[in-house]
């Protein structure tokens, strides 16, 4: 009898031709293997899980009094600032556990089944949105539980929290690019750290930018993730759709134009 079995060749050629349609169930069931790892591995959830808990504790009873007198009157501003710098730092998560993958073989081993070849990278992204949305519910739960109550109520919670999850699942295109070109998976986190402490610390998110020198409040009021806080608060403590959530989701959309192109084509050459 004649060996049936594909070789690693073929599988390759029927991985290029798959259509649409084979692509995303390709993906979605790279997703549920990247959900599978959650779930054996529990620990890789401690950054969405502990940090939104410790950093809303942290911030808002070191801060609350010395920025609004209290610790209730503080949480409308730090609650929405809190939610954006825990999950668009999960968005880091992307570009390592790409990287791991790659190093560890195992998209080489993928190489050898008839799966569309962007079915990893797009599977992954997928993936971590879980964890962006795990993240947002714990966040707000905390808040909850502290005492805060959006006045936007929980349509526009539910909406500031999917606003996060769009753009923080955009900038992790950027991350996995990282990780498609870099070396190791330390220096891809190192490299993003270096990116986002910036971005997420010299906003708006913690205090006011006007409470800054003079020479530091141009940038945090260019700052994107300035724009997406405020894009926040407005939904979540006012209901209100204002021009920074249209700025916003500009932005992802326009990272998403940029840096999926590259990333897919960066990823193609390895893959």
């Amino acid at each position: 009898m004649k060996n049936m079995s594909i070789s690693p060749v073929a599988n390759r050629r029927l991985s290029n031709k798959t259509s649409i349609s084979q692509s995303l169930r390709h993906s979605l069931t790279m997703a549920y293997r990247g959900l599978l790892k959650i779930r054996r591995t529990p620990e890789q959830l401690f950054d969405v899980t502990l940090q939104p808990i410790i950093f809303t504790l942290m911030f808002t009873y070191i801060f609350g009094g010395a920025k609004s007198g209290n610790v209730q009157n503080y949480l409308p501003v730090i609650i929405p600032g809190i939610l954006v710098q825990t999950v668009i730092t999960t968005s880091i998560v992307t570009g390592v556990q790409l990287r791991e993958d790659m190093d560890k073989g195992v998209f080489d081993r993928f190489k050898s089944l008839p799966i569309a070849r962007i079915a990893p990278l797009a599977g992954a992204l997928l993936a971590d949105s879980v964890r962006y949305t795990i993240a947002s519910v714990l966040t707000f739960s905390m808040g909850y539980i502290m005492g805060y109550r959006p006045e936007g109520g929980i349509g526009y919670v539910a909406i500031a929290a999917l606003l996060v999850i769009i753009c923080s699942w955009a900038i992790s295109w950027i991350f996995a690019f990282f990780g498609v070109i870099a070396r190791t998976a330390s220096s891809v986190q190192g490299i993003s750290m270096i990116v986002l402490f910036p971005l997420t610390f010299v906003s708006n998110a913690f205090v006011p930018a006007e409470t800054m020198p003079n020479w530091l409040q141009w940038f945090v009021k260019i700052n994107p993730i300035s724009h997406l806080v405020t894009a926040v608060r407005e939904l979540t403590n006012s209901g209100t759709i204002g021009w920074d959530l249209t700025i916003s989701l500009v932005g992802a959309f326009s990272i998403v134009a940029i840096f999926a192109p590259i990333t897919v084509r960066a990823y193609m050459r390895k893959a």
